[in-house]
Order: structure tokens, then C-alpha cells, then sequence
């Protein structure tokens, strides 16, 4: 089985360089530790400044991913460019059920909202769930917790796009579920990884 707190690789120049751009560019210090490394990962990866105006990421919801990872919590992403975009030690327990999934009538429920609605059944309780892409899965998730199916550790809901998203992340952020989720339109299974690898940073120490 794979060590999720196995430390990271070391930083690489361009990586180091790219921190040093986002320090410079954005002014970050009025995060507090925890929150501010995720913040600063999701800018490192999307080059996107805006995400430090629309994030909403606590230090709750930091220590709960933390904890899930460090006691080997399952992972759930909606699409495989999520997965992919996980760190290799995340990537190895990480599942995606979108490729045995197909769309109900007329495309509604999605095949992504199946997918999710599925996971949701495979992993009931303590589960790390990453939405990058697909709105609908994370509005199934939020379905199978308000009929108390599942009960996730951590919610990282960064779907994109202008039908949906907006609203599915709304939901979430007025949960009581740990979540790491944003304001508007923006996301994406870039931010979506990068959040949760911060996440896999701060559990190893690194």
C-alpha cells in the first residue's frame, strides 16, 4: 500500500521560481498558514490570480483533509484528468467510477452525477472527495450526504463552468461538510488536484 505521508519530492527551480512570481503578484498574508499553502498551490497551478479573491478555505477544513490523508482516507475524483492530476502517492489510492457510468435518459442524471452517486454508495464514511470538472457530481454528492448515504472527511468542490457550477459549489460552501471550494464560474481539475496535493504537502510535512 502506498504511504500517503511519504515527504514530496523536492521543490523544483521553476516550481520555486513560480511561488516567488505568485508572492510577488498576490498579497497572501492575510490567510493563516494552512489555508495560505493551499491558496498559494492553486495559484501556482492555474497561473490565475483571481482564485485568491474567490477561495474559501479554513484551517477546519485544512486539518480534516490532513488528518484523512495521514490516516489513509480513500479518494474519489469525478473525471481521470482529476486523478491525474494528483501527486503519484495520491494518484495510486485514488478511484474514478466516471469510466463504468452512463447517463440516464435524455443525459439526465449525467453520467458524471451516476458516477458520483456510485462512489458516494462504494465509500460511505470518511472518504476525501475531489470535484474538478463535472458540477452534476458534486450536486449528486451533496444529494447522498443530505440522505445521509455518505459522510465525507473532506469535499475539495472545484467544478467549472457557466451552467451549474456557480450554484453546486454555493451548496456546498452552505454544508457542514469540510470543504475546500470557491466563489463563481472558475475551477477546473487543475485547481481541483493542486488543492488536494497541497493538502498531501502539509500531511507529509513538506
Amino acid at each position: 500500500m502506498t504511504d500517503l505521508t511519504e515527504p514530496g519530492p523536492p521543490v523544483h527551480p521553476i516550481e520555486a521560481e513560480s511561488y516567488r512570481l505568485v508572492a510577488e503578484a498576490v498579497d497572501l498574508t492575510a490567510w493563516t498558514a494552512g489555508p495560505r499553502a493551499v491558496v498559494a498551490r492553486v495559484l501556482h497551478a492555474t497561473a490565475d490570480p483571481a482564485f485568491a479573491e474567490t477561495l474559501l478555505v479554513t484551517e477546519a477544513a485544512v486539518a480534516a483533509g490532513v488528518a484523512a490523508l495521514r490516516g489513509g482516507a480513500p479518494l474519489v475524483t469525478d473525471v481521470e484528468m482529476t486523478r491525474a492530476g494528483l501527486a503519484k502517492p495520491l494518484r495510486a489510492r485514488a478511484s474514478c467510477k466516471l469510466g463504468e457510468a452512463r447517463a440516464g435518459p435524455g443525459g439526465f442524471p449525467t453520467a458524471s452525477a451516476n458516477a458520483m452517486t456510485a462512489a458516494a454508495l462504494e465509500h460511505p464514511d470518511g472518504a476525501l472527495f475531489v470535484v474538478g470538472c463535472a458540477p452534476t457530481a458534486l450536486t449528486a454528492l451533496l444529494e447522498a450526504v443530505a440522505a445521509e448515504r455518505c459522510r465525507p472527511a473532506l469535499v475539495v468542490g472545484l467544478p467549472v463552468g457557466f451552467v451549474g457550477a456557480t450554484e453546486a459549489k454555493d451548496a456546498l460552501a452552505a454544508t457542514p461538510i469540510p470543504h475546500v471550494t470557491n466563489r463563481g464560474p472558475r475551477g477546473g481539475s487543475a485547481a481541483a488536484a493542486a488543492a488536494t496535493n497541497a493538502l498531501w504537502r502539509l500531511a507529509a510535512g513538506s
